[in-house]
């Protein structure tokens, strides 16, 4: 047997499902060469309309698409307000004119219509009615719909008993979570500054204004007592926007206690992630005093840049999300350890965007330089390396999943192993691949892949989740005994 042997492929596989659609704004022209929007005349039109036609057009949109959504007038509502400010003055639209409006700046977005990969699992909150031998676990889901815009899914899977692997079904209306204002921390916007070199008089007196927590309406007033002579300065300008922009991408989201989470969806809502929420790899920590959360790391994409944001969550149902900072969240594919290791909180990452390195965090909420861990040196992985979710504890050292891109840009996934207590060690790692793209996986999205942004241990074994050529997530399925066993011990660790 060879080491690619290792893995199992389970039956079941998760495949996008175009049916799994959201209701997004829609203003005509927006999109047009030069943009130029249609808004007011459409309005215009609806008005006209008589009163039967209304009612009768808005019935049968109702009748067409409300069995898709959940509370469809109540976010043709909130698209009509949207646009509101498009009707004249000395217009008054009735309620069931404002719906139809509403409807009219709708459109259905299928989230999952270009492509489902890059998956993570976690157990899930709920373990109730449970055979002996079975665990519940949540995935998470990079989905990818028109525009190659990305947005976080989640799926619901039976584990066990033995080598048994069931999905839930994930059928029923998607329910985007709405934001909502969130306290800010100081030490992350003092942080962010520092990023972003903006250490000066003007942030120095902002900062010291506020409170270790503090609300929208702190920092505006914090920023109304800048002396004049502060205000005056080159300089202020763009440490005001930078400090805006880095409160603006905290955030919290919360869903409704009967949607499950299958149904729910983390959608861009701030600039940031505008373009795309990005390869979530999520955990569930445990803190030194015992309390859990889940929390999961990934890649907010504006467009033109890329930066790592942090979620967390006590149940998956609400989630707070800030921003990651210090050189060590430099790039993609953070992956936070699951409790702290000699009493500091460490993470995975390539910030350098080819090497796996070790990462601290400092006393004031960024992360440190680096510790390169592995580079690129086996033939599958000589493009890049990087890890494959968060590290796994064994008895005998953190077992961390890797990925490494080889020729023709083929994606492999390998294994380590970490000192338990000295992360910073390699002591032990696979000699060859734990799992390749197969003749029936390597046609897709993103041909010639399998990635996977983090599995679980579950009676004895490694359960891994994996995107299959960004075309469908299937799973695999190894004795953490038999991977251990065949894993090359590193003389002295490096």
């Amino acid at each position: 047997m060879t080491v690619r042997d290792l893995a199992t492929r389970l039956g079941p596989t998760l495949a996008p499902d175009p049916r799994r659609v959201v209701v997004k704004l829609f203003v005509p022209g927006e999109d047009a060469a030069l943009v130029r929007s249609r808004a007011a005349t459409l309005i215009d039109r609806v008005a006209l309309l008589s009163p039967e036609e209304t009612s009768a057009l808005l019935g049968e949109t109702l009748r067409r698409f409300g069995d898709r959504h959940r509370d469809l007038e109540a976010t043709f509502l909130h698209h009509y307000d949207l646009v509101r400010h498009r009707v004249p003055v000395d217009v008054e639209l009735g309620p069931t004119t404002r719906l139809l409006v509403g409807a009219y700046f709708s459109h259905e977005y299928a989230v999952e219509g270009a492509a489902l990969c890059n998956p993570s699992m976690v157990a899930h909150p709920d373990q109730s009615g449970l055979l002996p031998g079975q665990l519940r676990a949540v995935i998470s889901t990079r989905q990818i719909g028109e525009g190659h815009l990305s947005s976080i899914g989640f799926a619901t899977v039976l584990l066990g008993p033995g080598e048994v692997l069931a999905v839930a079904d994930r059928s029923g209306p998607l329910t985007v979570g709405p934001r909502r204002p969130t306290p800010h921390r100081r030490d992350l916007l003092a942080a962010a500054l520092a990023d972003e070199d903006r250490d000066n008089e003007v942030s120095a007196t902002v900062l010291g204004s506020l409170p270790e927590l503090f609300g929208d309406d702190d920092f505006e007033r914090a920023i109304m007592r800048l002396p004049a002579d502060l205000l005056a300065r080159t300089t202020t300008h763009g440490t005001l926007e930078e400090m805006r922009r880095a409160t603006a991408s905290d955030y919290a989201v919360t869903f409704p206690e009967e949607v499950p989470v299958e149904r729910r969806v983390l959608w861009p809502a701030s600039s940031a992630e505008s373009n795309g929420m990005e390869d979530a790899r999520f955990v569930r920590v445990v803190d030194e005093d015992g309390t859990t959360s889940y929390r999961a790391t990934y890649t907010a994409y504006d467009g033109r840049h890329i930066r790592s944001q942090l979620l967390v969550s006590d149940d998956l149902r609400s989630f707070e999300v800030t921003p990651l900072r210090g050189p060590g969240a430099a790039n993609k594919g953070m992956a936070l350890f699951p409790r702290p290791v000699g009493g500091q909180r460490l993470a995975l990452c390539r910030s350098d965007g080819e090497t796996i390195g070790l990462t601290s965090l400092d006393e004031q909420g960024r992360w440190r330089r680096p510790i390169p861990l592995h580079s690129p040196r086996q033939s599958w992985e000589l493009i890049q390396v990087g890890n494959c979710g968060s590290p796994l504890e064994t008895g005998t050292g953190w077992l961390v999943l890797t990925h490494g891109v080889g020729p023709m840009r083929r994606y492999a996934i390998g294994a380590l192993l970490l000192d338990l207590d000295e992360p910073h060690r390699v002591i032990a790692e696979l000699p060859g691949t734990l799992l390749t793209p197969g003749e029936n996986e390597r046609e897709g999205y993103v041909p010639n892949v399998v990635y996977s942004c983090g599995g679980l241990l579950h009676d004895g074994a490694l359960w891994l989740p994996y995107g299959a050529s960004d075309a469908r997530i299937g799973f695999a399925h190894v004795p953490v005994s038999t991977l251990l066993e065949a894993m090359r011990p590193l003389p002295g660790g490096h």
